[in-house]
């Protein structure tokens, strides 16, 4: 068996993201017959069929999916190899790669990395958006935002302070169904959460409040669709303050007694400290997102002193 090249495993990997040679050449800017020798060379090295043809495209053989995830290590030390040499002697020029949660992601990051890009045109933001902590220790990515402590070592990481939660729900939703006005009036009313929590199969104690599975209209993994969802006025659900601030629609409800709040980290690896692109997008990040920790959420006199009679 001779040892396989690092080509062979990325048109490997292209062909099992695809299902299809033609997928697979377009993905890698390849032609098809050249892929197609990529993966018949790899099989002989390696010695076991990797794919079975079929009129529908490729189909991995069991083999194959044991092979991908170590696969897939291989490519993001390939990239990891890319961004760390793109770009470092001009310091300014280059690729950093962010992992966040979903919706900070989707909702937070946005401004504060258009700032960024607008002060340093020549350093490329790859955006990798998870509610599962990437491993920097891997080097999945340069730098993270984590909305908990992270744990492992060999990282440098910076508090930036506590993000407020609280319940929210459309102005819509609470003009049909009323504002609760104690934790005990929640269990009448319709909610929004997520479908892979503890206790959401069964039942969910909030403060005392008992809320039953009938209460949950709606029940999904992603927490940038429950958002819409609430949006939306289909029922009351949890939103970050600094979120909702922008949001007039959406009214705090019960806002002295349903308050949570999260860890905001900024975490990068140590062996980062010296590239000066990380350095710069990683004290960005603390600067705003210090500031977007900052906001706190109302209280019920903020609210009913404020806008008393625009409420529901």
């Amino acid at each position: 068996m001779t040892e396989p090249t690092w080509d062979h495993w990325r048109s490997f990997l292209a062909a099992v993201r695809t299902g299809s040679l033609s997928g697979a050449a377009r993905a890698l800017s390849l032609t098809q017959p050249t892929l197609g020798r990529h993966l018949d060379a790899l099989e002989a090295d390696l010695g076991v069929a990797l794919f079975t043809r079929s009129p529908s495209g490729l189909n991995p053989t069991p083999i194959a999916l044991t092979l991908v995830p170590h696969a897939e290590i291989m490519a993001a030390a390939a990239d990891n190899l890319k961004r760390t040499a793109s770009g470092e002697r001009a310091g300014d020029v280059g690729t950093v790669r962010v992992t966040a949660s979903e919706i900070v992601g989707t909702c937070v990051l946005p401004a504060i990395l258009a700032d960024f890009h607008r002060a340093h045109p020549g350093i490329s933001v790859e955006l990798s958006l998870s509610n599962r902590n990437e491993d920097l220790v891997r080097r999945d990515a340069d730098i993270a935002v984590r909305m908990a402590r992270p744990e492992q070592g060999a990282l440098v990481a910076r508090q930036v302070g506590s993000v407020a939660i609280g319940l929210y729900a459309h102005r819509c939703y609470l003009a049909a169904h009323g504002t609760p006005e104690t934790l005990a009036a929640l269990t009448t009313h319709t909610f929004v959460g997520n479908d892979r929590l503890p206790g959401f199969g069964t039942a969910v104690s909030l403060g005392g409040a008992v809320l039953s599975p009938e209460r949950f209209a709606l029940r999904c993994d992603s927490d940038v669709a429950q958002l819409a969802a609430v949006r939306a006025g289909i029922g009351i659900g949890v939103c970050q303050h600094g979120l909702a601030r922008d949001e007039p629609e959406l009214v705090p409800v019960l806002p002295d007694e349903a308050r949570f709040t999260l860890e905001m980290w900024v975490v990068t690896h140590e062996d980062l400290r010296g590239s000066r692109r990380v350095r710069r997008l990683f004290d960005h990040l603390v600067t705003r997102l210090g500031a977007y920790a900052q906001v706190e959420g109302p209280t019920s006199a903020r609210v009913h002193g404020r806008s008393k009679g625009d409420m529901p």
